[in-house]
């Protein structure tokens, strides 16, 4: 079965590694923050200027004046420190965050990134997506693996504008996990029930299948 978002976002953090300093894109990349397992030792960087970012908070328990780049709200760890944009921006284009999770509408075999612009719709901005796939050391994308027409969004080359151009490690979808390589994709996991086939035929892209491929392992529903 296509995992759930809950499930995209614990598959997605399994990616992070004691010590890392991390940014999380809006919407499914958002989620990650509920799964950093026990006992890690992650800290969360936000564009808008918060170095420390918790869980999402319970029901009633929101403040309004702790808000990440998505205007969400959140909950600050002990050690949480706030500074202007401009540090937030310095510190990402300076290469001192370890991994960012992306959302994405398109990537491409090669790790080529769309996730900010789809033409004819109005578009406040960028944002931080830029620099961030430009001074990230690692980047992952999590997302659908179809658009809502069906269609693929992992593709032989993106038809979108470009927010990077071979900047993505790895992409996380609801049927599969890719490893992005000098050569191409591999694909490293399935969903649970997907077979390989179903994947080559949801996928425009093409890829390679890993010796060592593996069921994806989520536990949440």
């Amino acid at each position: 079965m296509p995992l759930t978002r809950e499930q995209l976002a614990q598959r997605a953090a399994q990616e992070l590694r004691d010590g890392f300093y991390v940014n999380l894109g809006i919407g499914i990349p958002t989620l990650v923050a509920n799964y950093i397992p026990a006992g890690m030792d992650v800290v969360l960087q936000s564009e808008n200027g918060m170095l420390g970012l918790g869980p999402f908070p319970f029901a009633g328990e929101e403040d309004p004046d702790l808000i990440n780049a998505g205007k969400q709200t959140v909950t600050e760890i002990p050690g949480t420190s706030y500074f202007s944009s401009a540090d937030s921006f310095a510190m990402i284009r300076g290469g001192h965050v370890d991994l960012t999770i992306l959302g994405a509408m398109e990537v491409s075999e090669a790790g080529d990134l769309a996730n900010w612009m789809i033409p004819g719709k109005m578009v406040k901005g960028m944002g931080g997506a830029m620099d961030l796939v430009a001074g990230t050391k690692r980047v992952v994308v999590v997302m659908e693996h179809a658009n809502k027409a069906g269609e693929s969004k992992v593709l032989s080359e993106c038809k979108l504008p470009l927010t990077g151009k071979k900047c993505v490690n790895l992409i996380i979808t609801d049927l599969a996990v890719f490893e992005v390589t000098p050569s191409g994709m591999m694909l490293m996991e399935h969903a649970p029930d997907v077979t390989v086939e179903e994947i080559q035929a949801k996928t425009e892209g093409t890829f390679a299948i890993s010796p060592d491929l593996k069921t994806i392992k989520v536990t949440c529903d």
